[in-house]
């Protein structure tokens, strides 16, 4: 596959250039409306002698269904539907998800960011945006949350909040007053959020406007850089555009994969891009960094059959060398076990051809077994492992 001529390669979306309506909000300190009373939840299967919901043990996965409105708790050992521990209501299509060290499961929905006790399994609150994104809908345009992560103090969630139709927001939220404090704008389709080790910026990977927003939290003033080493010319049509990015525990660079052929790396303090060669020859979403500098990228599968290659789990070296792991079917995010031993590849995807369930990959030996999970299952967090997303 060669893109090195992009105009030529645009393949159309008809379904981005639907009129959607909606707009954002303006900023401001000015608390969000009284959060919502959390619904009921349905009972893990192995209540306790006294009848109480059975604790959660770490290394226990959470995976959010975007084709329903629940999470759902997995056993990664477990085998068909006994790996199923019960799961929870949490508001229309969920998305991502932000995972605290006391427990506390922060959730992107279309509704508003749901928080979820993953000790006890239960719904604490809903939190509501206060960007207007319309009506609540369902699939890969809704409106609503995408991407979400944690300050590194546990202090603020940072959620990317979608207009369709229109640019997006980062929405602040205080995590002890469970309240959106601030709205900050934003660009199109914010598919991804991650937070620098200091937590002094936010970024903000917007798909739709070829971006990153990065965000100061200390005066709240966004800076846009363009990501587009495919150039833009394919507007909303275009397949070449960003989706999910890594920060480098080295540098904190910002890396952010491309077609199975060229990574991105952004300095977020000037702006400056710089590509590297990659060799999986696929479209590529998910990306997550380990503690090493590894990085593992998520190829989801060809925009041309005839000369791309399939679905794959890239796993890139800091050197850049780089292993291809193939993978069966389409898969969208990727998240790492406690010991870093084991990927997660939700099956889920954001586009049409997606599979209910988990590819755990072996990352020693390569090997891959396919767990059902869930329904569309999209991100995956690692109860006691690492912050899904790599930030």
């Amino acid at each position: 596959m060669n893109r090195r001529s992009a105009a030529g390669r645009l393949v159309a979306l008809a379904a981005v250039t639907a009129a959607l309506a909606g707009c954002a909000s303006d900023g401001g300190d000015r608390p969000a409306p009284p959060v919502s009373a959390p619904p009921a939840t349905t009972a893990p299967r192995t209540p306790d002698a006294g009848g109480a919901p059975a604790r959660t043990p770490e290394g226990t996965l959470l995976v959010t269904d975007f084709g329903a409105d629940t999470v759902t708790f997995v056993d990664p050992a477990g085998r068909g539907r006994a790996a199923d521990l019960g799961s929870v209501r949490v508001g229309a299509a969920p998305y991502g998800i932000a995972l605290g060290e006391d427990g506390t499961a922060w959730v992107a929905t279309a509704e508003g960011v749901a928080v979820v006790d993953t000790r006890t399994r239960e719904r604490t609150a809903l939190i509501p945006y206060r960007t207007d994104t319309g009506p609540v809908t369902s699939g890969e345009y809704r409106g609503g949350g995408m991407g979400i992560a944690l300050s590194p103090d546990g202090s603020r969630v940072y959620v990317g909040v979608n207009v369709p139709g229109g640019d997006g927001t980062l929405e602040v939220v205080d995590t002890g007053r469970r309240q959106v404090t601030r709205v900050v704008p934003a660009g199109r389709r914010p598919f991804d959020v991650d937070v620098s080790r200091d937590g002094r910026q936010v970024y903000v990977t917007n798909h739709d406007s070829f971006d990153v927003s990065v965000v100061d939290t200390r005066d709240w003033t966004a800076r846009r850089i363009e990501v587009a080493p495919y150039g833009t010319e394919g507007g909303l049509g275009s397949w070449l555009k960003p989706h999910y990015t890594a920060v480098r525990p080295a540098d904190g660079a910002l890396l952010l994969p491309f077609e199975g052929e060229r990574l991105a790396v952004v300095d977020p303090g000037t702006g400056r891009v710089r590509i590297e060669d990659m060799t999986a020859n696929t479209h590529q979403h998910g990306v997550t960094a380990g503690p090493d500098g590894t990085l593992y990228v998520v190829g989801t599968g060809p925009i041309d059959p005839s000369e791309d290659d399939g679905p794959s789990l890239t796993v890139r070296a800091p050197g850049g060398g780089e292993r291809v792991v193939p993978l069966d079917g389409p898969h969208e995010t990727v998240t790492l076990s406690a010991d870093g031993g084991t990927a997660y590849v939700s099956g889920g995807f954001t586009r049409d051809g997606y599979w209910n369930g988990l590819s755990v990959v072996d990352l020693g030996s390569g090997r891959v077994t396919r767990l059902p999970v869930g329904e569309r299952p999209l991100a995956v967090a690692v109860l006691g492992g690492p912050e899904p997303g790599g930030g």
